[in-house]
């Protein structure tokens, strides 16, 4: 009886079926898996590490060398991670540990600030001479003054240099300090004329007998912003064309808040001319009152003079007491009539001799002196300009057109504005109150922004780039790498024909008998025989086919 077997697909063992597949793969397919399963575990690697990286915030930023220097090397004490950002200027932590971090570093008194005041005569150290006792003193009053200025909202950092002389025993001799103060202003700030007084005076007062004009205030662009000790008039025309033009714009806002509710927020534009009169003007002025009557006036002085000679007086009448009495004084008014010249009285025309009397009065006379010294920056005249747009109306059909404002409405906006600028004729005031169409440039309506072209959706995407391209090379290569080695790894083994003739010929090689009754159910032994051949070549195919590679090649079974 002879028995063909079909090609049959051989199950390789669990044991030794991925040696077998290894086996059967050339040089290139091997470390073409190899290749691809150490990148799958670097990615997986990658993935976990950067899973568990925590996010980093900033710390500090804008530190200087100094600072930096010392909190890096602190956080290095602390076992703090840390990175740098800004090329330096910051210093990241992480999320977690950022105000722990802070309060443990301000502990510490971490950081210190780029300028140091008196702190540093704290650190002096024995041995110091006078000379360096002087230099730390004035570094440390250099520090205060500089952090006082850089608290000035306008100031974003200042340097402070002092000049302070040695002072000797020759009172003549000895020189004034002086100061120079360099100032950084924040973008788009300035400092007015008070401002820049205020920190001349907070310097000269902080060093004893320094003058305000021994300070120099400077800016980084190098313009002098204190006014020096010859020039006190610098700056007034700087001054006099701020104040014209808070003067205009004040008046600009007035009228703008006037007519805006009226006609609309942007269907109005107006503008100011002021002509100021800065000129100083002081006048005196005397005034008399005309002469007044006797009875008002006041007098201020009076004096009188009496000469006269007269022969002697030879004895009269009857001898006795009443002639040897003294003269009786005068009764004669004060401002009366001057007795004529000559005459000294009853009796003296008989007798010969001169009299001469002069009296002089002064009087009181009204004087009124007035001083007027005007005010400067007062208004001389005030220019108005309105310029009002035409007024939009819509029809039925929802088509827009402009409209002239009405002459009445006209006249009653120019009154307003004449009262909000306070007009007056005599001094020549005007207003010009026009109204034009306004050329207002269409503006393209703005088009929708794609989701993916949003800021906030790109920094979404940015985020989620990473991740998602790691998971894509990691598919590539185990799509491309790694799979295909595995799949030949578990392709099972399928036998030609040419491989399985000697399994046939010895499945075939018993002989063909005649049939005898087989005694019962009972297999005979060669029977028996060729049952455990088939079912070892079913069951081990491998230990099969090298039986039979024995056999060809000559060899003895093992």
């Amino acid at each position: 009886m002879s028995t063909t077997l079909a090609p049959i697909e051989l199950q390789p063992a669990s044991r030794s079926a991925f040696g077998e597949g290894l086996s059967r793969m050339d040089q290139a397919q091997k470390i073409k898996l190899g290749l691809g399963a150490m990148a799958l575990l670097a990615i997986a690697l990658a993935f976990f590490f950067m899973g568990r990286q925590p996010e980093y915030r900033v710390l500090y930023a804008n530190l200087g060398d100094k600072d930096g220097g010392a909190i890096v090397a602190q956080l290095s004490q602390m076992n703090v991670p840390y990175k740098h950002a800004e090329g330096g200027q910051a210093i990241l932590v992480p999320a977690d540990k950022v105000h722990d971090t802070r309060l443990r570093l301000a502990s510490q008194g971490l950081p210190k600030g780029s300028v140091s005041g008196f702190e540093q005569m704290e650190a002096n150290r024995f041995g110091m001479t006078q000379f360096q006792e002087r230099l730390t003193f004035q570094r440390g009053l250099e520090g205060e003054l500089t952090r006082s200025i850089q608290s000035l909202s306008s100031v974003q950092s200042a340097r402070i240099h002092l000049a302070l002389p040695n002072q000797n025993g020759f009172f003549r001799e000895q020189q004034k300090p002086s100061a120079s103060v360099l100032l950084t202003l924040h973008p788009g700030r300035t400092l007015d004329r008070a401002q820049v007084a205020g920190i001349v005076h907070l310097v000269a007062s902080s060093v004893p007998e320094m003058n305000p004009k021994a300070v120099s205030v400077v800016d980084d662009a190098g313009s002098l912003l204190s006014a020096p000790a010859d020039a006190q008039a610098q700056g007034a025309d700087t001054q006099k064309l701020q104040y014209t033009q808070q003067i205009e714009q004040l008046y600009t806002r007035r009228i703008m808040e006037m007519l805006e509710p009226l006609v609309g927020r942007n269907n109005v534009k107006a503008q100011v001319s002021a002509d100021v009169d800065f000129s100083l003007v002081e006048s005196t002025s005397e005034q008399h009152k005309p002469n007044q009557s006797p009875d008002t006036s006041v007098v201020r002085s009076q004096q009188t003079v009496e000469d006269g000679s007269a022969a002697a007086a030879q004895p009269a009448g009857v001898p006795g007491a009443v002639t040897n009495q003294p003269p009786v004084p005068g009764a004669a008014p004060i401002n009366g009539a001057a007795a004529p010249v000559g005459v000294a009285g009853p009796g003296a025309a008989d007798k010969p001799g001169t009299m001469r009397r002069e009296s002089v009065v002064n009087y009181e006379v009204d004087k009124t002196v007035k001083v007027v010294r005007e005010a400067s920056g007062q208004i001389r005249r005030l220019s108005a300009a309105v310029v009002i747009n035409h007024r939009t109306t819509v029809d039925r059909n929802g088509k827009e057109t402009t409209v002239a404002i009405p002459p009445e409405q006209l006249e009653q906006m120019t009154a307003l504005v004449r009262e909000t600028i306070g007009f007056n004729k005599d001094r020549g005031d005007s207003v010009n109150l026009v109204n034009a169409v306004f050329n207002v440039e269409k503006t393209s309506e703005v088009e929708e922004v794609a989701w993916w072209k949003q800021a906030e959706n790109q920094e979404f995407l940015r985020g989620l780039a990473w991740p998602i391209g790691m998971v894509g090379l990691g598919l590539l290569v185990l799509m491309g790498m790694v799979r295909p080695g595995l799949k030949l790894i578990k392709t099972p083994v399928v036998r030609s024909q040419t491989e399985l003739q000697p399994l046939n010929a010895m499945l075939n090689e018993a002989p063909e008998r005649p049939g005898l009754p087989m005694p019962g159910n009972e297999p005979t032994p060669e029977a028996q025989r060729i049952t455990d051949a088939k079912r070892l070549a079913l069951e081990n195919p491998m230990a099969v086919a090298n039986i039979v590679k024995g056999w060809v090649n000559g060899e003895a079974p093992a």
